[in-house]
């Protein structure tokens, strides 16, 4: 007899622990959660069900480490020290199909972590708001839309085309707003990429207006829960993924001073560090850092095969392409982002996340970092009015010039505003190696893929250019449809 595994993944919203159990028929993946009133009956409950939310994002298979790591294995930056399936090679060469570990489990965290922020917030309408009040009610909803938002924006960039192909018009996702806590029916369709695009920013602009300026001068807090400025930073990269350069030269310019040194003026202070490197070593909570993914050195950590560091550091499963970005001569020797870069066994691996303690990989995640505001904000400048625009060259320079002294932009550096474009495309492929966003970047823009090793090129019509449909999501979904 053929035995079709379960994965049934048991949670209560709030716990960071899960159980898994084979079952000789299988569930769908997206029964993952019970709502249980008695979880908003106290204020310590709920203040526990908001960490949850969190703890959902940082999952391994999420932006715990994965969802970065694929992001950047698609593209041109490393190349496999290994073929093993577990660690992402079929995504690194593109021969992933329906039934690919990453392809499942990806998608059953992303919508897992989904599943969590609409439970709460329905829990918190029934029961939570009367129990802690509607100020701090309407804060913590507000950072469920932004996990929510955060979630949906992550499975778009994996599952469905760039939003400029069509406008938004093609298949994108299942829009699940209403939590589900019991086995039933899961059928429904993909609503246009367009739809989705529409609702993470409806949440995000919801997130803005409720979530408190700050969380007083508890650093850490700062960083590793959404304020004000988190959904504002977010929706930068939202609407320069699709395009929307005025919208990102909106929002952005109410989080970045019109001239240098760049810094949020209101909420919580963002500022570039002066050295890139103190955003990756503890205590992790700079002014640079809108929004990390902790993990407490000594105490628990990213484990196993997970980890950022395990797979570029520590195993080594990864080198750096020596063709890559690394390999371009105009970022310099001097350039502080170089120190990331160590030498094993002859080969460059990245040491951006090196911290092993008794747990595992303790370095916190980043999810965005004021640096990509700037960059977004430079770009969308550039491209909004394609020109060598003054504030454009001057916040680029401000990204270069803190690890490069010796590199400074002028107009003059720009043969024409597409060159311009080129820069900021090249500063965010070094700027950001090793943090998921080469893949994204490539593709708002229908630019093909490079080829790296001897994995070929992708180009934007190929239909490896985004992920197959989950097959755990086609099997119980009827109404879903595969890319």
């Amino acid at each position: 007899m053929k035995k079709k595994i379960l994965y049934f993944t048991c949670i209560t919203i709030g716990l960071l622990t899960s159980c898994k159990k084979e079952l000789l028929t299988p569930e769908s993946q997206t029964a993952v959660a019970t709502l249980d009133y008695a979880q908003f009956s106290t204020v310590g409950r709920i203040q526990g069900q908001v960490l949850g939310l969190y703890a959902g994002l940082r999952a391994g298979d999420f932006y715990g480490s994965r969802y970065l790591v694929y992001n950047d294995l698609r593209a041109d930056n490393f190349l496999a020290q290994s073929s093993n399936s577990v660690t992402a090679y079929q995504t690194y060469n593109y021969t992933l199909g329906n039934g690919a570990q990453e392809v499942t489990d990806f998608w059953a965290s992303a919508y897992s972590t989904i599943n969590r922020c609409n439970l709460f917030i329905e829990g918190m309408a029934a029961k939570g708001t009367s129990v802690i009040g509607d100020a701090i009610a309407k804060n913590y909803i507000a950072e469920a839309k932004l996990v929510r938002a955060i979630s949906y924006y992550s499975l778009l960039q994996l599952y469905a085309r760039p939003y400029y192909d069509g406008q938004g018009s093609k298949p994108g996702l299942p829009l699940r707003l209403t939590g589900n806590s019991v086995a039933g029916n899961y059928d429904l369709a993909r609503s246009s990429t367009s739809v989705i695009y529409t609702q993470i920013l409806k949440d995000l602009n919801e997130a803005e207006v409720d979530l408190p300026l700050n969380y007083g001068t508890v650093a850490v807090t700062n960083t590793t829960r959404g304020h004000r400025n988190t959904a504002i930073a977010f929706k930068t990269r939202v609407y320069l993924t699709m395009q929307r350069y005025a919208d990102v030269i909106t929002e952005a310019n109410k989080i970045v001073s019109a001239s240098a040194p760049f810094v949020a003026s209101t909420g919580v202070p963002l500022a570039l560090q002066s050295d890139v490197t103190n955003v990756f070593k503890t205590p992790y909570t700079t002014s640079e850092s809108i929004l990390s993914m902790p993990f407490v050195t000594g105490t628990e950590a990213a484990g196993g095969q997970s980890a950022l560091g395990s797979y570029y550091f520590g195993v080594k499963l990864y080198s750096l392409n020596p063709d890559g970005i690394i390999g371009d001569a105009t970022i310099k020797a001097v350039d502080k982002r170089r120190s990331f870069i160590t030498i094993s066994g002859n080969l460059p691996y990245l040491s951006k996340f090196p911290t092993l303690a008794a747990a595992g990989y303790a370095d916190y995640v980043p999810v965005i970092r004021y640096a990509e505001v700037l960059l977004n904000l430079g770009e969308a400048r550039a491209r909004s009015t394609n020109s060598l625009d003054a504030q454009s060259v001057a916040l680029l320079n401000a990204v270069r010039t803190r690890s490069d002294a010796t590199t400074v932009f002028t107009a003059a550096s720009f043969a024409s505003p597409q060159a311009l474009f080129d820069a900021f495309l090249k500063e965010r492929n070094i700027e950001f190696l090793g943090e998921g966003l080469r893949s994204p970047d490539l593709l708002r823009l229908g630019l093909t893929i490079p080829g790296k090793g001897n994995v070929p090129s992708v180009a934007p019509t190929s239909t490896q250019y985004i992920w197959p449909i989950s097959g755990t999501e086609l099997l119980y979904n009827k109404l879903m449809t595969d890319n």
